[in-house]
C-alpha cells in the first residue's frame, strides 16, 4: 500500500480511521482505490478523542475537492456519523472489530443513524473496507467514463474468476 499524506492535492476519496490500529483494516480500502487509480488520502481522527479536529476535517473536506469519505471505527464507532453531521458529502462507514463483541457494537453504532444524517454502512472488517472502496468507485464512475470502464472490467474479471474456480472444483475434498 502506498503512503498518502493528509496534505495531498486532488484527493477524491478520504479514508478516515479512528485509530492507527485500524490501518490493517482500512488499508483494504486503500488497496482498491490504488487498483482503480483513484486519488485518496489516509486520515486519522477521532470522534471522541479529537472532536474539534474531526469536525474541522469534515467541514473542510468538500472544499479540498474530496467527493466521498470512507470512515472506519471500532467500539462506539461514532466517527462516520460525526463526519456525516459536518459535511454534505457521502459518507461510507466501516465497522471495525475492536471489542469483545466482535464488531457488533461498531456495526450498530454506524448503521443506526438518525433520519437526516445518512451513513452508508458496510460489513464489519476487511470485507467492509474493500466494499466501501468499491462503492465509492461506483459512485465516482457515474460521472467518469474511464473509471466506469475499469469498474466494468473488474466486475467481468470477478465473474471469470468464478468460472476458473468451477473448473478446479473437486469432490470429495481431501
Amino acid at each position: 500500500m502506498k503512503t498518502k499524506s493528509t496534505k495531498q492535492k486532488n484527493v477524491v476519496v478520504s479514508v478516515v480511521m479512528g485509530s492507527d490500529s485500524d490501518l490493517p483494516i482500512m488499508g483494504e480500502a486503500a488497496k482498491i482505490l490504488d487498483e482503480f487509480g483513484v486519488s485518496f488520502e489516509l486520515m486519522l481522527t477521532s470522534a471522541h478523542r479529537a472532536p474539534a479536529r474531526t469536525a474541522k476535517y469534515a467541514a473542510e473536506a468538500q472544499g479540498r475537492g474530496v467527493k466521498v469519505i470512507i470512515a472506519g471505527a471500532g467500539a462506539a464507532a461514532h466517527l462516520a456519523g460525526v463526519i456525516a453531521s459536518h459535511t454534505p458529502l457521502p459518507v461510507i462507514g466501516v465497522p471495525i472489530d475492536a471489542t469483545s463483541v466482535k464488531g457488533m457494537d461498531a456495526l450498530l453504532a454506524t448503521v443506526q443513524m438518525p433520519g437526516g444524517i445518512p451513513v452508508a454502512t458496510m460489513a464489519i472488517g476487511k470485507a467492509g473496507a474493500k466494499n466501501a472502496a468499491i462503492f465509492a468507485v461506483r459512485m465516482l464512475a457515474l460521472t467518469d467514463k474511464r473509471l466506469a470502464k475499469k469498474l466494468n472490467d473488474y466486475i467481468a474479471q470477478m465473474a471469470r474468476d468464478v468460472e476458473k474456480k468451477q473448473d478446479k472444483l473437486v469432490w470429495p475434498v481431501s
